[in-house]
């Protein structure tokens, strides 16, 4: 797990642990190797043996747009690893700190092209998700803000609950409990649709940013030797897990919609979701500071 304890993929991890640890009858562990944007855990499970023994459980941000942001990167992730499955989508969630005027994405939208730059957003880190549909989102409302990098969703969204930073394009996974909570206010979902988790805030789209919808996934990978028997085997277990309802509904409620498929569909899914990410980076001219 590249990323911090306490995001939405980790809480992803720690469900599918839980389940195949039950499954295979031998404890799996979630070990968090942060840093560099997922870069670091990425690194450590490609050069772990082939053995069936080590997994990457990792997201959007380092599978599929680092390598737009890093020509330097040390790996690619179509190329050094064996795909195993998708284990989630999620929609992300335009979050404000409670004190915050903006009570809608139009009067944040207004605050930020009255007084360019005045605001600061979180993210999860470099080239992440939170990081790059924010950005996304600066591009297609025509608004600037300041960008704070962490170490993870969890302690970003912290810093939000505390007031330390105005704003997160955050996934719904793991901002949902502090919106639930009160603690902080949601503007708007980045889905195409409204998501059933908060039917009543409206999309991007819905408040006046038109062309504009995005949403995160997460998948596990294998070191690229291993053998095709484990990948079938892994695949499997997780699609069996998220045919349980009461599994398939826990990640659900906590705003993390399951998603399995064989490795095959995620091999193709990834390379689509490259190729997209890379006109993006390209058109928006994304760039890391």
């Amino acid at each position: 797990m590249p990323f911090a304890a306490g995001g939405p993929t980790d809480l992803v991890a720690r469900v599918l642990a839980e389940q195949l640890t039950r499954r295979l009858g031998q404890a799996v562990i979630v070990e968090n190797r942060v840093g560099a944007g997922g870069d670091i855990g990425g690194q450590a499970v490609m050069h772990a043996a082939a053995d069936g023994y080590t997994f990457l459980l990792s997201t959007t941000g380092s599978l599929t747009v680092n390598r737009h942001l890093k020509p330097s990167a040390n790996y690619d992730p179509i190329r050094d690893f064996k795909p195993v499955s998708l284990t989630f989508k999620s929609d992300h969630v335009v979050v404000v700190k409670k004190a915050l005027a903006a009570r809608t994405l139009a009067d944040l939208v207004g605050l930020l092209r009255q007084e360019p730059g005045s605001l600061n957003y979180g993210s999860a880190g470099l080239g992440t998700t939170s990081h790059m549909i924010a950005e996304l989102f600066k591009a297609k409302a025509g608004v600037d803000m300041r960008h704070v990098a962490y170490r993870g969703a969890g302690p970003a969204l912290n810093d939000l609950v505390a007031g330390h930073i105005d704003v997160m394009v955050d996934s719904l996974a793991n901002s949902l409990p502090q919106i639930q909570a009160g603690a902080v206010r949601p503007l708007a979902v980045t889905g195409a649709t409204r998501h059933p988790a908060l039917p009543d805030v409206p999309t991007t789209r819905e408040t006046g940013v038109a062309d504009f919808s995005a949403f995160a996934w997460g998948a596990l990978l294998a070191p690229l030797n291993t053998a095709d028997a484990i990948i079938e085997r892994l695949s499997g277990e997780v699609i069996a897990i998220y045919r349980d309802s009461a599994t398939a509904d826990r990640l659900a409620a906590a705003g993390a919609d399951p998603a399995s498929s064989t490795p095959s569909e995620l091999a193709a899914f990834m390379q689509a979701d490259t190729e997209q990410w890379g006109r993006i980076v390209q058109d928006v001219g994304i760039k890391l500071q």
